[in-house]
């Protein structure tokens, strides 16, 4: 397989991987159970996935639920976290595997991890293998997209209809507007604001496109001026109030669709690579990234 083709056949493969996923969260007893009080840390697109299950499980209630980057997580009292869940596809982040090492013998840990055979397993108390969505491409989309998709399953959503919407999104048209646009800027509420920065960062890393993320209600608060023709304002889930009519105001282009804000994901999963492809970019081997962050100790 060429290198540039790791990230479309990735991408297209979510629907299936999520139903995996939703058959496993009914048979896993390691993930947080209701009442726990649970700190979820990651980094980069894990750590937007664990801002969205963060704000899902507290709006279901089952618990206190907070989200950190790993390299910034308060975890010590008194929060009395009963478990610590850790969002890793490598397994070999430096920040992620400090934090567990840090943790082992105090707080209980799960760790969702693609590469079964990482350090993170090691350091972990209990382990949550998602080796069916591990990736080639640098540039991450399933692995982050089934942990989520396990996580809600696992709070007791039924994804029937966003695995249904997955798939719309896979056969949804790219506009040709999408591709040339001059910048995008993606907002979300609640949950859907994880999934509003890890849609901007997909688009910088696979075609170092300009663009921004923002909870839906703070883009009054000056982000909005940066709205302007030939520029592109999207939303995951439903747009706050007269949104809409004041991003067309700007002569933005305001886009706002009804599937599941996890599908809509997938979509601007595609965008992101049809941009790279017209910027002649290799979205598998993105400027200055790696699979995994592995800094110098010292």
């Amino acid at each position: 397989m060429p290198e540039t083709a790791y990230m479309q056949s990735e991408l297209t493969s979510q629907p299936a991987l999520w139903r995996r996923a939703v058959e496993l969260a009914s048979k896993t007893e390691s993930l947080p159970r209701s009442g726990e009080r649970v700190a979820v840390v990651g980094c980069g697109t894990s750590w937007f996935m664990a801002q969205s299950y963060a704000a899902l499980r507290e709006r279901s209630g089952q618990g206190l639920t907070d989200a950190f980057a790993a390299s910034e997580a308060l975890l010590s009292p008194p929060r009395g976290y009963d478990s610590v869940l850790a969002l890793t596809r490598s397994g070999t982040t430096t920040e992620v595997l400090r934090l567990l090492a840090e943790l082992e013998g105090s707080t209980r840990t799960v760790t969702l991890v693609g590469d079964t055979h990482s350090p993170a397993v090691e350091h972990s108390d209990t382990v949550v293998p998602l080796p069916f969505a591990d990736e080639r491409s640098v540039v991450q989309t399933r692995f982050a997209t089934t942990a989520l998709a396990l996580l809600r399953a696992h709070l007791g959503e039924d994804l029937t209809g966003a695995i249904s919407d997955a798939e719309a999104a896979l056969e949804a048209s790219v506009e040709r507007r999408w591709v040339e646009a001059e910048q995008f800027t993606f907002l979300g509420t609640g949950w859907t604001v994880g999934l509003a920065h890890e849609a901007a960062l997909k688009m910088r890393e696979a075609s170092q496109s300009w663009t921004e993320s923002y909870p839906a209600m703070e883009y009054r608060h000056g982000p909005v001026s940066i709205a302007a023709p030939g520029r592109v304002t999207w939303t995951f889930g439903a747009p706050p109030s007269g949104l809409a009519t004041e991003v067309a105001q700007t002569g933005a282009e305001f886009v706002a669709h009804e599937r599941d804000p996890l599908a809509e994901l997938v979509l601007v999963q595609r965008i992101a690579l049809e941009r790279a492809r017209a910027r002649g970019l290799d979205p598998d081997l993105p400027r200055n990234l790696t699979r995994s962050v592995r800094l110098e100790e010292g």
